[in-house]
């Protein structure tokens, strides 16, 4: 929902911390000369107003819940500039709610009407992609009952909303210098990592940073990090992460 939730009082939604403002959760990737979107939520439009995006060479979908894809239109400015379709990468079922929640994305415009320019391409577990010289490796992974998906390239591990990871996705989560996990809240929850869950993991597949995302008004900045180990962090809006270039490039 993002943090301040509407209608809330409590310490972190009144918070002057910055830290504690939350927007619905995304990423932009630099690689090979490329940008590429993790989910394109509702926030869209005040995300990329705020890092001067002005070229997207492709979305990586992760599942079609609505904080996930509801700000696919605001992509539209940037079809004009760029002239093209944008690919949006997704698996089947995320690629079928777009088509169906966005349909007139894909019928023909009323006159003098405007629309964005997607190009569903399906992607499935395991069978990596390229964008360009970026190779994508997506991955299942459980959103509760759902089957959604994580994405891996080069040094980077990209999971969120998920509750549990099957031992055959685990494997592509090995030896990551930045691993981006889901932590929704303290307590436990039955399609989002707790804390404790995400921490558990992260243990386990040990990558030299970890950075949490998707976090409820339950977590407090500054003092969940204080318990946390030195190189797990909670995210923050805006946050520029720099990993070295090669780790993502196929070349």
């Amino acid at each position: 929902m993002g943090v301040p939730v509407i209608g809330c009082r409590c310490a972190v939604c009144t918070s002057p911390d910055l830290h504690n403002k939350r927007l619905r959760t995304s990423a932009l990737l630099e690689a090979g000369g490329l940008n590429l979107l993790f989910d394109a939520g509702p926030d869209l439009r005040q995300q990329a107003l705020a890092v001067g995006l002005a070229r997207l060479d492709a979305v990586l979908l992760t599942h079609h819940h609505a904080d996930h894809v509801t700000g696919l239109d605001d992509l539209r400015p940037l079809n004009f500039a760029q002239r093209a379709a944008i690919p949006l990468y997704g698996a089947a079922p995320t690629l079928k709610f777009v088509r169906e929640h966005f349909g007139y994305a894909f019928a023909e415009p009323s006159d003098g009407s405007t629309r964005p320019a997607l190009e569903l391409v399906e992607i499935g577990d395991a069978a990596a992609f390229q964008v360009g010289a970026v190779r994508v490796l997506p991955f299942d992974v459980y959103h509760g009952t759902w089957t959604i998906t994580g994405f891996r390239i080069g040094g980077l591990g990209y999971v969120t909303d998920a509750s549990a990871i099957p031992p055959a996705s685990l494997a592509y989560l090995r030896g990551l210098d930045l691993l981006v996990l889901n932590a929704l809240r303290l307590a436990p929850h039955p399609t989002h990592f707790s804390l404790t869950q995400a921490l558990e993991l992260i243990d386990e597949l040990n990558p030299r940073r970890a950075l949490l995302v998707h976090m409820t008004h339950d977590m407090e900045h500054h003092t969940i990090n204080a318990t946390l180990p030195t190189h797990v962090r909670l995210a923050y809006d805006g946050q520029i992460v720099e990993i070295d270039e090669q780790d993502y490039v196929s070349l």
